[in-house]
């Protein structure tokens, strides 16, 4: 076993620091079985955010409608993982993705990238679009010319990236402090709302489980720190076509499979326009937006993600069901 999570998984691959994990369900079969799916977090964040507790867990919803389900674990970079480039993250991606389809005896693999986990997916699918059925874009941020207040603390006019992590890998309290910095009141805000939840157990226990997750983060090795912030936060790099993995173009336009973009209503780490503009990249015209209530975690696991996000998230990835039939806001610009 490998972290937190609710749901029973099994290690099936290693590399490195890194694991793939299936988890236990009743995967349909036959011709008409959906694709095996593997699930991308954020570099810096544990995956159990996407199998977190009962009735907030992407992973049940998709068993539960027979997908065939992964998930990458990045595990924790130590000291010495200092060196560990962006080449050699997205290459990680790129062989446990193909590690889940030899386990799997698929074709091809469907992606969903959470946060940083779809910049990540998005760089995987145009670098072997052959291998990928669909893509899902999990409030991942593609144009970080619309990267918000985040895109602004990290400005390469007063940041240097090279200059944080001089020292090694960005500690996980030096990136909760960026993200305090965003809204230094939010935690205050988040203990005035705890004790308007004094008399509900259940969203009590979903506040604290959320907490914890929250604050259980891990170091973002150094070198892959760099390209992330330098490349792609400060040069924009995958929205110019400029971006590189090793001597690879990154062409958004090889993504030729079924894309969902999936946005939140007060997303202030990856902004909506920062995410939808995938669909305008991507070479497939089978492309859709999904808009949900909450902010960038909560729209997941918040008491609304069950009703909201995974019914329809299954319906896209099982049955095909295009979501501009079922939104029922519009995105935020």
């Amino acid at each position: 076993m490998s972290g937190t999570g609710v749901t029973a998984r099994d290690v099936v691959f290693r590399d490195g620091s890194a694991s793939l994990l299936r988890f236990r369900g009743p995967a349909a079969a036959g011709s008409g079985a959906p694709a095996p799916l593997l699930l991308v977090p954020s570099l810096i964040n544990r995956w159990y955010v996407l199998d977190l507790a009962p009735g907030a867990s992407v992973v049940a919803a998709l068993l539960e409608a027979g997908i065939d389900t992964y998930c990458l674990d990045w595990g924790v970079p130590g000291d010495e993982d200092r060196y560990l480039g962006w080449d050699e993250v997205i290459e990680r991606l790129c062989r446990c993705a193909r590690a889940a389809q030899r386990h799997a005896g698929a074709e091809r693999i469907a992606l969903l990238g959470y946060c940083m986990g779809g910049t990540l997916c998005a760089i995987g699918a145009a670098l072997d679009p052959g291998r990928i059925c669909a893509l899902v874009n999990l409030a991942g941020p593609i144009d970080f010319a619309h990267a918000g207040i985040l895109g602004h603390l990290v400005d390469a006019r007063w940041f240097d990236p090279e200059a944080m992590s001089c020292a090694g890998n960005i500690s996980a309290w030096q990136m909760q402090s960026g993200f305090m910095a965003m809204r230094p009141t939010l935690q205050l805000a988040k203990l005035v709302g705890l004790c308007d939840r004094l008399g509900d157990d259940e969203a009590r226990a979903r506040f604290l489980t959320v907490e914890s997750w929250a604050n259980d983060n891990v170091p973002f090795p150094a070198a892959a720190y760099v390209r992330y912030i330098r490349d792609l936060y400060q040069r924009n790099e995958l929205v110019a076509g400029e971006h590189r993995i090793r001597s690879r173009r990154v062409d958004l336009a090889a993504v030729d499979c079924p894309v969902l973009t999936v946005v939140t209503e007060r997303d202030e780490i990856c902004p909506p326009p920062c995410a939808t503009a995938l669909n305008r990249l991507v070479g497939s015209t089978d492309t859709d937006i999904l808009c949900v209530p909450g902010g960038h975690v909560g729209a997941g696991v918040g008491s609304r993600a069950a009703r909201e996000l995974y019914p329809r998230l299954v319906g896209w990835l099982v049955g095909g069901q295009r979501t501009n039939t079922n939104i029922e806001r519009s995105v935020p610009q």
